[in-house]
């Protein structure tokens, strides 16, 4: 009998297999195979199991996971969409080393795998309100200054409540300072039996200073290490072993052993006593190895704190305050009162609180923080502004089209948190040698207890010991899994900074193998801000004016930019707007409507086509002197006659041709793709010194373009930014959308560029190369620091050098490795793209 149902809380390789695991164990099932892409389970089983059997051993085995029939969707407790902060929780919560895909907590606490603390997102707080409270009545608190209504204080600003990586971070420090005045006079006293003449053994015996040393021990042990030995403990009850498994195993049995050789001396051989008879303790060599990996813990904690700085800086960009145009009146809001179409002002030097465009004025911009482009941008009555730039020295007044959630800068910000938790494909190198490094040092340890016991110099046993525990302190698991997201979140950051947005993980670890990249002429080589340049006419029937008319009149129902620059001309020239019906884009091709009860159509020889309306050579031939020139020319079809045609030219960006040629000079191949006539084509092409390029290209074309190339080995970034160019965004391994495209386009790419120019492809490539560069060191540091710790804490060198590493030297390298990782990381800040 078999049965497949629907597993929900999967989210890595690490929950398949425990999945499938804790269902084979259930009496009676013969077979259970779980699948993380389909998200099943397929169990046979020897007769009917009642679905409440699974569920029930699935709770009892911590409740991360929920079986049901398929067709059902319950939600589970902990998935993503339910993990939203509650009441005023401080946010989304996350494991740093991903070990769970991109699942988040609505609480602080420890991962379920690893056992790292969970790091906070950051994010725009969903009030940014500054309120005021009674130093003497807290419970007072008002939107604004005044006094208090119970004593008549001044009400004084809230301070805003610190975050849970700041309250980790204090915690941390008040246990490890406990942990060092516990510590150090252990070690102390330990220490002094080096000592010939020990004074220490003039005021009493050796046995009842282990009982100081046991007693010291306790708020060490119990109080302010006591969580490692709880995430040790909950690692073998899941099975997922870690860090924490080889940190409680080791200091566990160094502290119990010396506990027991305190209570019970006489069961131990002579070579573990000392000359006083009492048996020798590790209470030492367990606190100070606990106080250590403490100490580490508490330099990762404020290391993790700059790994998302970006962000951090991204959300000081967000004002408080505007001002809103009411009534002819200014009056300050907050920033969450604002609507859309809401009218506000801006003055000299303040931030933009929404995105909007410019109703009235014209001032200069200081973009640098979102475009990373240090110079000002002069915007005058119809440009657009972003949340969170810095006004010049000229006010204006705005009108909000995006607010909140939806302001650039908040997408921003998402877009990087999503990205900082994604799994580049190369962490499953990490993944797969984590799998099997716990158990496998583990077994070394005992491995090397026999070997020392059996062929190692008296006191064969007290060596035995100690190198085994060596073995477990020094590795570390943890460096290995922090190698990659460490040095994704900052490069993501990092990109966000100036102005590349990296969707996720993959983006970045694909973009340094690409060889070829494809570009859009329209927006991307060229600046998407098109203008006409000439209205003409074929047919006497049609005047210039009538031209116009048909031309506006269609255009007023199209979101294209050749659309909105032919609107733009028309309201300049007085054009009179004509009743259009059945309006239709014809993708790659143009447009078409009814007009006069004449069928009208716009757009290039395509369309013509499309609309049966012939094209002559003479027409052919006129409109190539402007294409040429590299302009764009549009006919006008009325019925089956084209009647006459637009021109209308669009500016190369300045960055365009240096973009291009960075590109060739590291080896890219860049291909332009339009769907332009090949004259003018050819022109833009030759201005920016391009070689390869192709002409007249349907949607349908470029896609195909893409796939050939890939057929052919080539790795493929596209760039485009409009809705005929998502389908070749969606199909390259690397999708690159300009920020001033559309939102199809955004949405179908990997990276994309807020200021929308090529250079941002050079980007791009010198920041995944650095990312990619950065997570090899890490993962080669990892890994050669375990390959050359572990064997040596073992004692390979003792027989030649006579050289041993003491546990507690071991968990000092330890400690330090993760937060070596987490430093190499972070100088990706200062990388240079």
């Amino acid at each position: 009998m078999k049965h497949t149902y629907h597993i929900h809380g999967m989210t890595c390789n690490g929950c398949r297999s425990h999945v499938e695991e804790t269902l084979s164990k259930v009496d009676g099932v013969s077979n259970a195979t779980v699948s993380l892409e389909k998200a099943e389970a397929t169990i046979e089983m020897e007769s009917h199991i009642p679905l409440e059997t699974f569920q029930k051993a699935l709770k009892e085995d911590g409740g991360r996971y929920s079986i049901h029939k398929q067709g059902e969707h319950h939600h589970h407790p902990e998935s993503k969409k339910e993990s939203q902060p509650k009441g005023k929780g401080t946010g989304t919560f996350y494991c740093p080393m991903h070990c769970e895909g991109d699942k988040t907590y609505d609480k602080p606490g420890d991962c379920p795998v690893c056992g790292m603390d969970l790091v906070e997102e950051q994010k725009l707080s969903n009030s940014s309100t500054e309120q005021w409270t009674c130093p003497m009545h807290p419970e007072i608190v008002k939107d604004e200054p005044g006094s208090c209504p119970i004593c008549g204080m001044d009400l004084v600003p809230m301070q805003p409540e610190a975050s849970a990586e700041e309250k980790n971070y204090k915690k941390l420090l008040k246990k490890f300072w406990i942990a060092t005045a516990f510590t150090l006079p252990i070690f102390l006293i330990a220490m002094s039996e080096m000592l010939n003449d020990n004074p220490l053994y003039e005021v009493m015996q050796q046995k009842y200073w282990n009982w100081v040393q046991f007693a010291l021990s306790i708020p060490v042990v119990f109080y302010a290490t006591w969580m490692f030995f709880e995430r040790a403990y909950k690692s073998i009850k899941t099975w997922n072993l870690n860090m924490f498994t080889l940190i409680g195993i080791g200091s566990g049995v160094a502290w119990l052993f010396s506990v027991v050789g305190m209570l019970f001396p006489d069961v131990f051989p002579e070579q573990f006593k000392t000359e006083s008879g009492a048996v020798h303790v590790y209470f030492e060599a367990a606190t100070v190895i606990l106080t250590l990996v403490l100490l580490g813990q508490l330099l990762e904690a404020r290391a993790h704190s700059k790994t998302n700085s970006a962000v951090k800086e991204l959300l000081k960009l967000a004002p408080n305050k505007a001002i809103k145009i009411v009534d002819g009146e200014e009056v300050e809001v907050n920033i969450d009162d604002i609507e859309l179409n809401d009218i506000l002002k801006v003055k000299p030097g303040d931030k933009i609180p929404v995105d909007g465009i410019i109703t009235e004025g014209n001032t200069s911009i200081d973009e640098s923080m979102i475009t990373g482009e240090p110079i000002p941008v002069n915007k005058e009555e119809g440009d657009k502004v972003n949340s969170g730039t810095i006004n010049g020295n000229q006010s204006f007044l705005m009108k909000a089209e995006k607010v909140g959630s939806d302001t650039l800068l908040s997408q921003i910000i998402h877009m990087v948190n999503d990205a900082s938790r994604s799994r580049a494909p190369i962490q499953n190198l990490a993944d797969r040698v984590s799998a099997y490094f716990v158990p496998t040092v583990v077994i070394i340890s005992l491995i090397t207890f026999v070997v020392w016991a059996i062929w190692g110099p008296e006191p064969a046993y007290v060596f035995a010991l100690v190198n085994a525990i060596a073995v477990l302190i020094i590795a570390c698991p943890c460096a290995l899994g922090l190698a990659t997201p460490m040095s994704v979140m900052v490069g993501v950051g990092r990109g966000a900074q100036n102005g590349v947005l990296i969707k996720n993980a993959e983006a970045l670890e694909k973009m340094n193998k690409v060889n070829t990249v494809i570009v859009d002429k329209t927006g991307t080589i060229t600046e998407g801000k098109p203008t006409v340049e000439k209205i003409g006419s074929f047919s006497k029937s049609f005047s210039e004016n009538d031209v116009l008319n048909y031309i506006v009149s269609l255009n007023t129902n199209s979101e294209h930019p050749l659309a909105e620059a032919t609107v733009k001309y028309g309201k300049e020239h007085n054009a009179e707007i004509l009743k259009s019906t059945n309006f239709s884009a014809v993708t790659g091709k143009g447009v078409e409507a009814q007009i006069n009860n004449n069928k009208v159509g716009l757009g290039n020889p395509k369309m013509m086509e499309y609309a049966s309306a012939e094209l002559t050579e003479e027409m052919l031939d006129e409109a190539k002197q402007f294409q040429k020139k590299g302009k764009t020319v549009s006919y006008l079809s009325v019925g089956d006659s084209v009647v006459g045609y637009v021109v209308i030219g669009d500016k190369i960006k300045e960055t365009s041709a240096k973009a291009i040629k960075e590109l060739q000079s590291k080896g890219i191949d860049v291909i332009m793709l339009t769907g332009d006539n090949q004259e003018t084509a050819q022109a833009v092409a030759s201005e920016v010194n391009l070689a390869d390029f192709k002409a007249s290209m349907l949607p349908e074309n470029k896609l195909k373009e893409v796939e050939k190339l890939q057929a052919n080995g080539k790795v493929v970034a596209m760039a485009g930014d409009g809705i005929n160019d998502a389908p070749a965004l969606a199909k390259s391994d690397v999708g690159i959308a300009m920020g001033t495209g559309t939102d199809v386009a955004i949405e179908s790419a990997m990276i994309t560029l807020v200021k929308g120019d090529l250079h941002g492809i050079v980007k791009a490539k010198n920041l995944s190369n650095a990312v990619m560069k950065n997570i090899k060191q890490n993962l080669f540091f990892a890994l050669v620091y375990n390959t050359i710790g572990v064997p040596i804490a073992a004692g390979v060198l003792f027989p030649f050098f006579g050289i041993l590493l003491s546990p507690m030297i071991a968990a000092l390298a330890m400690s330090f490795s993760s937060v070596s990782v987490i430093a190499n990381a972070l100088r990706l800040r200062r990388v240079n793209i």
